[in-house]
């Protein structure tokens, strides 16, 4: 039978003499006999022993569950799954960790970034019910409205880039914002006083969807052109533009349809939606229409 001291089990295994020691002290590896001179020997089973448990220790398991594995009490394949979960778990943290510091190399929050970014999904999820109960609470609304913007979750991943995590806690101080709130709330009694007077406040209808993107489309070419917004030009661009939602909304241009747009057109909540597709990771972004809507208002003056 081969036999092998330790100075020969550390050129196999590439541990030192000093911790293949420690291991046979251990209990390790057994010792198989001795040589004339007293030293310890180690046979193939022992050299076999010894390899499982240096691999098993370059893979992050503690020594008394490597030797659970040596005795037989767990297998391998069981400790593989419970480590590559805990390395799973180690990995996601370590992420969260990078993002959380790449976006305080940004802007030098410390604390507010921490804490947003190690809120569970249900404390998340909190945050955005809280601002819906606020702005929707005591109003006789559409619950078809309603149900579809509190259906919409945040999914932020376990391990979010720096720019979804930015998202995040700039959504969180928007829906936080008393002003926004407000603004939110007069959004939400004009919708029930619309829906009382008859008028259809289901999520917008095609036609709606339509005359949006058209103003945006009419608005855009207008800033490329260099069109002033206070022109004569301009003037007849609000024109066409206010007859198409004239025929969306089914009620005459004018005053009326003026207020309604600008009442329900506060540019922070295509912000919110943005930041949400952000977050989620949505493939199709919301467009920012910022510059637009400012030279729409400007024009409607």
């Amino acid at each position: 039978m081969t036999h092998y001291s330790i100075g020969e089990l550390a050129r196999l295994t590439g541990l030192s003499t000093r911790t293949i020691r420690f291991y046979s002290d251990s209990g390790v590896i057994p010792v198989a006999g001795r040589t004339a001179g007293g030293f310890r020997t180690y046979d193939v089973d022992g050299l076999a022993r010894l390899k499982l448990v240096r691999t098993l220790r370059e893979l992050g398991v503690d020594l008394p569950t490597a030797q659970r594995v040596l005795a037989r009490e767990v297998s391998v394949a069981e400790v593989a799954r419970t480590h590559a979960e805990a390395i799973d778990a180690q990995m996601r943290t370590l992420r969260l960790r990078r993002a959380v510091l790449r976006v305080v190399a940004r802007n030098g929050e410390v604390e507010m970034v921490h804490e947003f970014a190690r809120l569970s999904e249900q404390e998340r999820q909190a945050i955005l019910d809280d601002f819906f109960d606020e702005v929707f609470g005591g109003f006789d609304m559409e619950p078809e409205f309603v149900a579809r913007m509190r259906s919409v979750r945040v999914d932020l991943p376990d391990d979010p880039s720096p720019e979804q995590l930015e998202a995040w806690i700039e959504l969180v101080n928007l829906v936080r914002d008393p002003d926004f709130r407000a603004s939110i709330r007069r959004m939400s009694q004009r919708h029930q006083e619309m829906r009382a007077e008859g008028a259809d406040m289901a999520p917008s209808s095609p036609a709606q969807l339509e005359a949006f993107q058209y103003a945006i489309t009419q608005a855009r070419e207008a800033l490329d052109a260099a069109i002033d917004p206070r022109s004569p030009e301009a003037s007849a661009i609000v024109v066409r533009i206010n007859d198409k939602w004239a025929s969306a909304l089914d009620v005459p241009a004018g005053p009326e349809l003026s207020r309604r747009l600008e009442e329900f057109g506060d540019p922070r909540a295509e912000r919110y939606w943005q930041l949400i597709a952000k977050i989620n990771g949505w493939e199709t972004q919301i467009p920012d229409t910022t510059a637009e809507r400012a030279w729409l208002v400007e024009a409607s003056r």
